[in-house]
């Protein structure tokens, strides 16, 4: 499980929870079914039909994807590529496509592939840019149909409030408050739904998956740089080197703790 996902769901679950009951006189103030209804099925309802609906039923599947903790193998890419470019620079071509067999990463494989082909350098390049490109385009579409719904509730949410006053407005002349009453609860809860679903569901899933895609990203221009020396026949100990230098992380890449301070010259 992804522990960030958790502990903020956690802390979502406990706001509603003290609102509810420490600022409610009943644990059943903020329930309102109508409310939530008009907030959730007009979302869906523009979701569907602003969006393919092979698009929406595929960014569904990747609402998993925030609760689980994803690895980018990254230590793994290195190791396979590192061995497989040892037996490349020793010209084991049989060798190389035995282990391109046990190779789990399809872009890795493909690259490396492209190498023993002896294809150009720059058109192994293109073709690598072009299918992160093409990742990048994908998950982005993805995130951003996230961040729609978003803006969906909140709009559905106002809709709501508008319904809710109307109906207020309508039997006002009656003067009883059981009537005003559930109008107005309406008229406010539905906002309140809106805000809710927007900003603590479909805005944090959004932020989530587009850094996943900045995550893969990364990943995939690192795969790129090492397919790029394989192909230059660059030694295997300065591909590893290289790559393990790419994938540190930036405060390993501006501060170095195991040098000891300098000292100061006596006459300083």
């Amino acid at each position: 499980m992804n522990p960030s996902t958790i502990i903020g769901m956690l802390s979502s679950v406990a706001l509603l929870t003290s609102v509810l009951f420490f600022s409610a006189e009943s644990e059943t103030s903020f329930l309102n079914l109508p409310g939530l209804a008009i907030v959730i099925t007009g979302t869906m309802a523009a979701t569907f039909i602003s969006y393919p609906m092979k698009e929406v039923l595929r960014v569904f599947k990747l609402v998993g994807l925030v609760f689980r903790r994803e690895n980018t193998y990254t230590r793994d890419d290195i190791k396979e590529m590192v061995q497989v470019s040892r037996l490349w620079f020793q010209g084991n071509i049989k060798d190389v496509d035995d282990a391109l067999v046990k190779i789990k990463n399809p872009f890795l494989r493909n690259g490396i592939q492209l190498v023993i082909a002896n294809t150009d350098e720059q058109e192994i390049i293109d073709t690598m840019r072009w299918r992160i490109a093409r990742v990048k385009a994908r998950e982005k579409a993805e995130a951003h149909i996230f961040r729609t719904m978003s803006t969906y509730a909140a709009a559905f949410g106002m809709i709501g409030t508008l319904v809710g006053l109307v109906n207020m407005l309508a039997v006002m002349d009656s003067g009883s408050l059981d009537m005003i009453g559930p109008q107005m609860a309406v008229a406010l809860l539905t906002t309140f739904y809106g805000i809710l679903l927007g900003n603590v569901f479909f805005q944090p899933i959004a932020v989530k998956l587009e850094r996943r895609t900045e995550e893969r990203l990364i990943a995939m221009n690192m795969v790129l740089e090492g397919v790029a020396m394989m192909s230059k026949r660059r030694p295997p100990s300065f591909i590893e080197d290289t790559l393990k230098g790419f994938a540190a992380t930036y405060e390993d890449e501006i501060r170095d703790k195991g040098m000891p301070p300098m000292k100061r010259r006596a006459d300083a």
